[in-house]
């Protein structure tokens, strides 16, 4: 879905603050204990009975757009998840009255507290056996989030059209209203006035005229489909068709239903579907309702909406009609398994506007639209994971769902290249155990991993269950070596943040010499670090992330004087001082221009026990400097020893109190 205004500006609606996100442990036993928590938070917020599996819905609804009223019966197929289930409830907003429930002949009873439909069975079943219900109701619709459903008009012609993301649905049709529960297939039969040309998922089966002023349309989708995407849209529409030939002598019907009085000012528009069709097929593979159709109908709200094989569009430029057709393989095909995830279905929407026009008009073209993201990327406030699916607009926040997701997707670009990728994307919406169902950014993360046979936990953690983004503070400076050979220093330092500390990146710098341009990637994964790297030429400037593959600020770029002794050419562990020392001394060490090695530096008594370790991780080459506290400690004397590769040394020192 996309809201027009949220590419013109960005409006307060997208502003709500989120709430603060306990992030995942380190250890296995962290991480269970947050995805428990995770379960339970959705156990206690997400709607829908999770005692039953539907498999099916059909939707026989007459509408009266005079009264504005809807009365129907809804068929309902379901298997249960449970042994002995004698009862079950469905969705529905008690702005209806529901007159009868049946299974077959048999009626079943039933009440209607708030907004469900409590339904005794007429006997129980058991796990994995299916039953059918028959729900016959009426009355006005509700409208609530973006609309669910409405009675409106253009150019004094009535049009009536459903939106039901996120919990709409059970606005006007009753349902289990939850996106992880995903039909085999549906039916969607309207009945109204023969003014309107009704519009539904999938395929058109029939339109029967009824010999009352009325006529039905008999639509039939054949995929699995999640519950916000079963939509009605209806006016005097006007058909206009394109085709998208996607084998030698196969087509698709690509079918537009717009107002009459719209068509002939968006066909330039309409008639790039089919080129956006063939661009998204070819990286993600074939569009995945092939067999059915693609379009767009034409409602009265002022955005659009991905309602399976056939948007509902307010407006028709390229970037929203890109976003909405991407859609049907991220969002339809593969659909958010709850909305604290929405950035899967949201986020690579958004993406895909920028991959459009890269593939439409160049790279540069998807650098601009990319910066364009970011810029909006840097007002999003919380966590891109949803915190509270309560509140529409938490879940629909423009810079953060949107905005912050496509570029999460862009740096993960820049981190794996674009070969590995793009076989992540096409690997990912055709994953067996994903395509055609649901996923989480879990999901995601496991195909990417599998893919590109990096672990990615670092980059998901901070940027899709952290805040923020890193500020950067930058100095380098660098030594001549010999000749024409210059040793260049880069420091990083990122400003403080409370989650995550700092940010772990790969980032490149482009280093300008008397002898040309020098690209260096660096793997930045410390608050403050220092990378050295042997270059031809005199460096004379340096761009920090030149290619803008990182969500950042840059807020200052130094360069020290040049020195001839700023990278140590040996291993050292210098005596510590002051020696005897009362409570603290500082030991120093150094570590030779070269690769990163895993660094030990530990104390020990007279005995051999182990009664500190200062260090214990990989460090870059360089000078340090290491404080040691014996304020817990007898005196005595104690001896520390540095452990660097290959190099091994131990020295005295002597604790007096």
């Amino acid at each position: 879905m996309k809201n027009i205004l949220i590419v013109l500006v960005l409006i307060v609606l997208f502003a709500f603050n989120g709430i603060a996100q306990q992030y995942k442990n380190e250890c296995a036993t962290g991480k269970q204990k947050y995805y428990e928590r995770l379960l339970k938070v959705s156990k206690i917020n997400y709607p829908g009975d999770s005692n039953i599996d539907v498999t099916y819905y059909k939707l026989n609804i007459k509408i009266n757009h005079v009264v504005k009223q809807i009365n129907g019966v809804v068929t309902v197929k379901a298997k249960s998840l449970s042994d002995g289930l004698t009862g079950f409830f469905l969705d529905l907003r008690n702005v209806f009255t529901v007159d009868s429930v049946k299974s077959g002949n048999a009626m079943l009873s039933f009440t209607h507290p708030g907004d469900r439909i409590n339904i005794t069975l007429s006997q129980p079943v058991n796990t994995g056996e299916e039953f059918a219900v028959d729900v016959y109701y009426r009355g006005r619709p509700g409208s609530s989030g973006f609309g669910s459903f409405e009675f409106g008009s253009h150019n004094g012609t009535p049009a009536i059209w459903s939106l039901s993301e996120p919990y709409g649905a059970s606005d006007w049709w009753p349902c289990k209203d939850t996106p992880a529960d995903k039909a085999d297939s549906s039916d969607v039969w309207i009945t109204a006035d023969e003014l309107f040309y009704s519009v539904s998922n999938g395929s058109l089966e029939a339109i029967v005229e009824n010999g009352d002023g009325t006529r039905t349309f008999k639509w039939k989708n054949h995929h699995p489909i999640a519950h916000y995407l079963i939509s009605v849209a209806m006016t005097n529409y006007e058909v206009y068709k394109n085709y998208f030939v996607y084998a030698p002598g196969d087509t698709m019907e690509v079918i537009h239903y717009m107002y009459p009085e719209d068509l002939a000012t968006n066909k330039t528009n309409l008639d790039k579907t089919p080129e956006m069709l063939s661009i998204f097929s070819n990286l993600f593979g074939l569009y995945p309702y092939i067999d059915e159709k693609y379009g767009h109908a034409q409602f009265g709200w002022g955005g659009g909406m991905e309602h399976q094989t056939v948007s509902s569009m307010g407006s028709f430029g390229s970037g929203i009609v890109s976003h909405e057709l991407a859609h049907q393989w991220f969002g339809d095909k593969i659909t958010c398994k709850d909305w604290h995830h929405i950035w899967l279905n949201e986020g690579f929407a958004t993406y895909c506007e920028s991959l459009y026009k890269e593939m439409k008009y160049g790279y540069s073209s998807y650098k601009s639209s990319i910066a364009s993201e970011m810029s909006y990327a840097k007002n999003a406030f919380g966590t891109i994971y949803v915190q509270n699916i309560n509140s529409v607009s938490e879940i629909f926040d423009g810079s953060r769902s949107y905005a912050k997701g496509a570029v999460v997707l862009h740096m993960l670009r820049g981190v794996l290249g674009d070969s590995t990728f793009f076989d992540v994307l096409y690997s990912y919406i055709n994953d067996p155990q994903l395509a055609y169902g649901v996923a989480t950014t879990e999901d995601f993360q496991r195909v990417a991993e599998e893919v590109s046979g990096k672990d990615l936990e670092y980059f998901f953690k901070e940027w899709i269950y952290g805040e923020d983004f890193p500020v950067y503070n930058i100095d380098w400076g660098y030594s001549k070596i010999d000749n024409d050979s210059y040793r260049f220093r880069i420091t990083i330092e990122q400003s403080n943040h409370k989650n995550p500390v700092f940010f772990t990146m790969p980032v490149q710098v482009k280093v300008t010499t008397t002898a040309g341009d020098t690209l260096l990637t660096f793997f930045n994964n410390q608050k403050s670090q220092t990378f050295y790297a042997d270059v031809t030429g005199e460096p004379q400037s340096i761009k920090f992330d030149p290619e803008n593959w990182i969500l950042k600020t840059v807020q200052s770029i130094t360069t020290s004087v040049k020195t001839g002794g700023d990278v140590p050419d040996k291993f050292a562990l210098e005596q510590n001082y002051p020696n005897p020392f009362n409570p603290t001394t500082i030991i120093k060490y150094s570590i030779p221009y070269g690769t990163e090695v895993k660094v030990n530096l530990i104390v020990y008594d007279l005995l051999g026990k182990t009664v500190a370790r200062l260090v214990n991780e990989k460090q870059s080459p360089g000078n340090y400097s290491v404080t040691f506290d014996a304020s817990k400690l007898s005196s005595g004397l104690y001896f520390y020893r540095l452990t660097a590769g290959d190099f091994s040394q131990t020295r005295k020192m002597l604790l007096l109190k």
